[in-house]
Formats: structure tokens, C-alpha cells, sequence
């Protein structure tokens, strides 16, 4: 199991409508072959500033199936727009947990 980080800068004044999207999005995420789930955060001091953390049975899930499908796509499409620059995604994996 790994993770997905994306950090998200959103255009000020979007951030509304850039969790809206996220929630309109989210079944895209967890029909994709391989999604265990999705959370997203907000940052306190810098309210623009969100993360997604997405669970991945693999990378390749992620990487593969899920971003050459149309659903990524979709996703893009309902995102994208509020988005202030390139988001910045890594993948983790848990070296300890609760």
C-alpha cells in the first residue's frame, strides 16, 4: 500500500469551489482499480494551500491506471480550473504506524 501526496495551490478566492470539486471527483478516485480512499486537507496558515492524500494498492495503479484513464481526466477537468500552478505529487509508503 502506498500513498499519493499532492500538494494544490488554488487561485485565492476558488477554494469553495475547488472542494466541491474534489468531493464531485472523488468517486472517480475510488472506482479506479487499486484506490483504498482519499482525504483532503487544508492548510490553516495558508488557507490556498490543500493536500490530497490518496491510498494506492501501487504506484502503477496510481501511475498506469489511473492517470491514462478517463477518468483522470474527468478529474482534471473538474479541478484544474482552480488550480494556481502544477501541483507537486509523491508517493509514500508507511515505514511506522499508529
Amino acid at each position: 500500500m502506498i500513498d499519493e501526496l499532492v500538494e494544490i495551490r488554488v487561485i485565492a478566492g476558488q477554494e469553495t469551489a475547488f472542494v466541491a470539486a474534489v468531493k464531485q471527483a472523488k468517486p472517480l478516485f475510488l472506482a479506479a482499480k487499486g484506490c483504498h480512499g482519499l482525504r483532503l486537507t487544508r492548510s490553516i496558515e495558508v488557507p490556498d494551500l490543500f493536500r490530497l492524500l490518496v491510498r494506492w494498492e501501487t504506484v502503477e495503479d496510481h501511475m498506469v491506471g489511473f492517470r491514462n484513464s478517463d477518468a483522470f481526466g474527468e478529474w482534471r477537468r473538474l479541478a484544474g480550473p482552480h488550480f494556481a500552478k502544477p501541483p507537486h505529487v509523491e508517493h509514500l509508503e508507511t515505514m511506522i504506524a499508529e
